[in-house]
């Protein structure tokens, strides 16, 4: 044992230095970079700003691709920052780029390259296919400079600007003579069935001086850039005034030349501090300025409900276990014949509420119990990790600027957390009466997890086929796989190790050997429509952030709103539980006591709901085309689901299982 847990703590740490950044690029917000002019520094002082890109992603396709296959100008010395497993996983891929600017150095229109696209040649044919399937589908460039995303900002609508870290490789005028996307912006693009490359980039680079506080330098705080589409004569001699869009015919009848230029100016802005220089980044989003009052207000509600539920239920459960007791006291006290019984108040009780009657049934084992312990396993391992990552977010570890950080410790801490579900896992199979302590075991180390993985090995397949940038490397797979059985699963066996030398679970009363029967229900305290009716609250307290996590992840909007969406999730949390408890004591009310998987499948069924807004989403929201893109968006759906199924459920079952204790440990019982 001793050996496993040594050769699991090397393999982490060998993983993490793999996957860890080496360079001074990857520690955003951390240890800013100071820029000198020439001769002006000193070696603490960089006089030369290296522009990195990243893959280029679209809102109507799920693929993103790599730089490098649109043949744009490559950097004759390319070199990648490192990058981490949170980074990988999502699909980015920085490299260098030809595009270099020294401090303080104004550039007019300068070329970087020329890309010929000769007529017949079947490999030049091939790539400019390609680009123009890019600006087809509306493909975005995502620049970078120290860190910081190189932003286009245009005027909107009511004066306001947006800023997109992004712009488009170019637009596209179609057939019918309508302009598609970006192609709105200049008057220009009007010729039909003609792509328009932006090869041209007006960058302003802002920095803040230290010399008005007293160091040496200046630190970038902000990057923008106006993207235009030029045609030049002469790569040695560009004119970026004025002149005749760069047109790329819809057929490729005659050779092709587009040639890339840029121009780059500095200005000094000392009110702008480094520390808040996404600032102008974050609060431009869109959908970020959105009515803060209405968001407020649905939180009231949501607690305005728990709290009128949790008086119900503590008002209500007072007057029951009241009336119980007062009624043992009496049979104390005096022992009616049988004539007199019917006159006591014990039997009103037992007529008025019947949650007592099932006091020798409530504690029985449910069936399939081994599946509710692995479920309730994992969901507890979700819930540690969730809580956790949102937590450190808060703080401002996980910030967008630290690349992949959320990600990354995401993945690490759910690795590190398979003790606890082990733990529970065997705990509560133990209680259940369980003693395939091998198969729960397995199963809770390797079920659901298991299922995730497949999913995203499809996914990744797909991917692969696709020759899209977001698909995993073999490597970082095999490095998944190590650190899921090199460390996930043997501290899940240390964790079911000690959950099955702890006693069982005591419970507060007796189970009779023969079980009770159930009396006819009504519609209402059936299963299915309790379940159903269980995660409308819960669901009703998440979707406008879902709305923004969405976004983040389809749209590619960056999410940043962590402090909030803690508050969503503790208020989740209590909703998930006074919901599933109430409809729990409403069953035993019913003298219905199946309450172990409905309590767990109760708000877990918000992840039903969750689904199905995922696909009211897809279909209202994203303009998503193409059956690759289509499998991948409801593949990866899929795997978010059930992470929040096993959330949400772990969360009810142990509020019910807590109250279900607690209620039946107050009252007396004969």
């Amino acid at each position: 044992m001793k050996r496993r847990i040594h050769f699991g703590f090397v393999l982490v740490y060998l993983l993490v230095s793999h996957f860890c950044p080496c360079s001074s690029f990857y520690l955003p917000g951390l240890a800013p970079v100071s820029f000198c002019e020439d001769n002006k520094g000193g070696e603490d002082c960089q006089t030369v700003i290296q522009l990195f890109v990243n893959r280029l992603d679209s809102v109507e396709s799920v693929l993103p691709y790599e730089y490098d296959v649109f043949d744009f100008c490559k950097d004759a010395k390319e070199k990648r920052p490192s990058e981490n497993l949170g980074q990988v996983l999502f699909g980015e891929r920085i490299e260098s780029s030809p595009y270099k600017f020294n401090f303080k150095q104004d550039v007019k229109c300068q070329a970087v390259c020329t890309k010929t696209y000769k007529k017949g040649n079947k490999e030049d044919a091939t790539k400019l296919d390609f680009l123009k399937m890019g600006m087809q589908l509306n493909y975005q460039h995502h620049w970078i400079i120290d860190n910081m995303p190189v932003t286009w900002c245009y005027d909107v609508e009511d004066g306001q600007k947006y800023c997109n870290p992004g712009f488009p490789i170019g637009c596209l005028v179609t057939s019918d003579g309508r302009s598609k996307d970006a192609c709105v912006i200049n008057s220009e693009f009007n010729k039909k069935n003609t792509f328009y490359v932006f090869n041209h980039v007006d960058i302003k680079i802002t920095y803040h001086s230290g010399a008005s506080e007293g160091w040496r330098g200046a630190r970038l705080v902000a990057a923008t850039l106006e993207p235009k589409s030029i045609k030049h004569a002469d790569e040695k001699s560009p004119n970026c005034e004025g002149g005749n869009p760069m047109e790329v015919p819809g057929e490729f009848d005659s050779d092709v030349s587009v040639v890339y230029s840029y121009s780059v100016t500095f200005e000094e802005n000392n009110a702008i501090k480094w520390a808040s220089r996404w600032d102008y980044i974050l609060v431009s989003m869109p959908h970020t300025n959105i009515q803060w009052f209405s968001i407020m207000n649905s939180l009231v509600i949501v607690l305005f409900l728990s709290g009128m539920v949790a008086m119900i239920m503590l008002r209500t459960l007072h007057k029951d276990i009241a009336r119980y007791n007062q009624v043992d006291q009496a049979d104390l006290i005096k022992l009616p014949s049988t004539k007199e019984k019917s006159s006591l108040p014990y039997e009103d009780a037992q007529e008025e509420s019947g949650w007592k009657q099932v006091h020798g049934d409530v504690f029985r084992p449910p069936r399939k119990g081994m599946l509710l312990s692995v479920f309730l396993g994992q969901g507890t391992q979700i819930f540690i990790m969730t809580f956790i990552t949102l937590f450190l977010a808060c703080l401002g570890f996980l910030s967008p600027a630290n690349r992949g950080a959320l990600m990354t410790c995401a993945v690490v801490l759910w690795v590190l957390l398979g003790t606890p579900a082990g733990y529970v896992s065997a705990r509560l199979y133990k209680t259940f009466g369980g003693e395939k302590w091998k198969s729960n075991v397995l199963l809770t180390a390797l079920l659901c997890p298991g299922i995730v993985f497949a999913d995203f090995f499809l996914m990744n397949l797909i991917l692969w086929v696709e020759g899209s940038s977001a698909a995993i490397p073999f490597g970082t797979l095999v490095a998944i796989l190590a650190l899921w059985f090199g460390i996930s699963v043997p501290l899940t066996f240390i964790g079911a190790y000690f959950g099955f030398k702890k006693p069982a679970i005591e419970q507060p009363v007796r189970t009779n050997q023969i079980p009770r029967q159930i009396p006819e229900q009504s519609f209402f305290t059936k299963p299915i429509p309790g379940i159903v009716m269980g995660g409308i609250l819960p669901f009703g307290c998440i979707f406008i952030q879902l709305f923004f996590i969405l976004n983040s992840i389809w749209s590619h909007q960056m999410y940043y709103m962590f402090g909030f969406l803690f508050l969503v999730f503790i208020i989740l949390l209590i909703t998930c539980s006074e919901a599933t408890i109430l409809l729990c004591y409403f069953h035993l009310c019913a003298e219905d006591y199946h309450w172990w998987w409905r309590s767990f499948l109760t708000s877990g069924f918000t992840a039903v709901y969750l689904f199905i807004y995922a696909v009211h989403y897809f279909f209202s929201k994203l303009q998503i085309i193409g059956a690759a893109s289509t499998f991948l968006y409801f593949g990866y759906t899929m795997i978010m689901v059930l992470i929040f199924f096993l959330f949400t459920g772990t969360i009810g079952f142990f509020a019910c299982f807590w109250f279900v204790n607690k209620i039946y440990s107050v009252v007396k019982v004969d």
